[in-house]
């Protein structure tokens, strides 16, 4: 077949596909969607509980593990792209292919795609989110659960990709992400860097990475625009579900539970117990809250307005 949207894709990438961290050139950019006409419509009126805006710390501080939450008030999307442009900060939107229906049809035709280029993989669960980010933006240090691909549109950014094992990410810290006791942030040492891949990603290039690789990034002097998208498979579940039987054992019955395996009769019995626990809700009031703290002031492209805090 010949791929509309993953342009670059070679035989070598299918071998390498969920194992190294593979960079592909892509075709996203000709859909027409990331135009700022077609990001400002799609911002107006987003659904709240699907987007975070974040204001981080700047590139070279010690900490990376702070960032204040906000909320896009009242602004129209036009003018919340222009703060975008004049602040230090990430709009993440979440579930795209929810609120519009051509983005959906993009998932679709990615992950159809994906299906036929790398044999084998069955997926499900696929999502798509949409990243803007102003220059010198960072992400922190931090690993996600499902698997994940980074779409880059605009912009220019450098990716440093981990290795996924300790000390990189430690077992008892991927818990907490797993039972919700925290958002995505892991420990980090400034000499992990020394063992990261390091990825400076142009417009038209889509990043991969093997499950659960911690990562960070940091943003050129430009606005940077990028998709992620991600999808579960029967592992990814697997590894999950261990994970979340452990965390229990560990967060909150203080034992030190064994390796996670993915197979054999301990791993049945672990899953079925995070099973049961998920279906009951009783880790749910662990969940770390989202403290919305600030607001973009209308007419004042980059500036913030304190507000009363609220818990989304």
């Amino acid at each position: 077949m010949t791929p509309r949207y993953l342009t670059g894709f070679r035989d070598e990438h299918r071998a390498l596909w969920g194992k190294h961290p593979v960079r592909i050139q892509h075709g996203l950019a000709e859909t027409g969607l990331f135009t700022d006409e077609a990001l400002a419509r799609l911002i107006q009126d987003y659904p709240r509980q699907n987007y975070d805006l974040l204001y981080m710390a700047k590139q070279g501080t010690g900490n990376l593990a702070s960032w204040r939450e906000g909320d896009l008030g009242k602004v129209k999307g036009d003018v919340a792209l222009a703060a975008i442009q004049a602040g230090r900060m990430w709009l993440n939107l979440r579930r795209v292919h929810e609120a519009s229906a051509p983005h959906a049809r993009l998932l679709e035709g990615i992950f159809g795609e994906l299906a036929a280029l790398v044999p084998g993989q069955r997926t499900y669960k696929h999502n798509l989110g949409i990243l803007i980010s102003s220059p010198g933006a960072q992400v922190y240090y931090h690993s996600d659960l499902p698997g994940q691909s980074l779409w880059h549109l605009r912009g220019n950014k450098r990716v440093y990709v981990y290795p996924n094992v300790a000390p990189f990410l430690p077992e008892d810290q991927i818990e907490k992400i797993v039972l919700n006791l925290t958002e995505a942030e892991i420990d980090y040492q400034p000499w992990f860097d020394e063992h990261a891949r390091v990825y400076d990603l142009q417009p038209g290039e889509m990043l991969h990475w093997p499950l659960n690789a911690p990562h960070r990034v940091e943003n050129g002097d430009m606005v940077n625009v990028s998709v992620t998208t991600e999808h579960w498979t029967h592992e990814i579940r697997n590894a999950y579900a261990v994970r979340y039987a452990n965390g229990l054992m560990r967060h909150q019955l203080g034992l030190k539970p064994p390796p996670p395996r993915l197979r054999g009769p301990s791993f049945w019995a672990r899953a079925a117990v995070a099973a049961g626990v998920k279906r009951s809700g009783l880790m749910n009031r662990h969940k770390a809250p989202k403290r919305i703290e600030w607001e973009l002031a209308p007419g004042a492209p980059g500036q913030l307005r304190e507000v009363e805090p609220w818990v989304l």
